[in-house]
């Protein structure tokens, strides 16, 4: 046996029908495609969600939303990842670099420092914006909040 006298198994395939070549194929005259109409037409393709000539699905329902195009997205951080991160490093200061490093950020992002968890030991904190409870609890322990921007 060799790649030249490779065969399919017997059955297994089948000649595809021939659609449209005269009277003797059985399938000429109209082809399968029926008598007149749209579709019996050549070079014919229906436009997707086209029902036909009634008022589409995507017309009858009403737009709804709003995209405010303003939109300032900030990752948000919370106060006891800050202190862990202070903690594990041995930080007086946290930056948004040092949260790059630790991999809490990508570069791009912006920084919101969230108030959920304590804080205990005095960190100076640079960031794009603040909560009102994390400010309090960062200035409480002797820290600086600085906002950045």
């Amino acid at each position: 046996m060799s790649l030249s006298n490779l065969r399919p198994a017997e059955g297994s395939t089948k000649t595809a029908k021939r659609i449209g070549r005269g009277p003797g194929s059985g399938l000429g005259g109209t082809s399968t495609k029926g008598h007149k109409g749209q579709k019996s037409r050549s070079g014919y393709s229906r436009k997707i969600g086209f029902e036909g000539g009634q008022m589409p699905l995507q017309r009858r329902l009403p737009k709804f939303g709003f995209k405010n195009i303003n939109r300032v997205e900030y990752k948000a951080i919370n106060l006891d990842v800050l202190q862990r991160l202070a903690d594990s490093k041995k930080l007086t200061k946290i930056d948004v670099q040092t949260l790059i490093d630790a991999g809490f950020l990508s570069g791009n992002q912006l920084v919101k420092i969230l108030g959920n968890g304590a804080l205990t030991t005095k960190v100076d904190v640079e960031a794009h914006a603040f909560s009102k409870s994390a400010e309090a609890a960062i200035q409480a322990i002797g820290g600086t909040a600085t906002k950045l921007k």
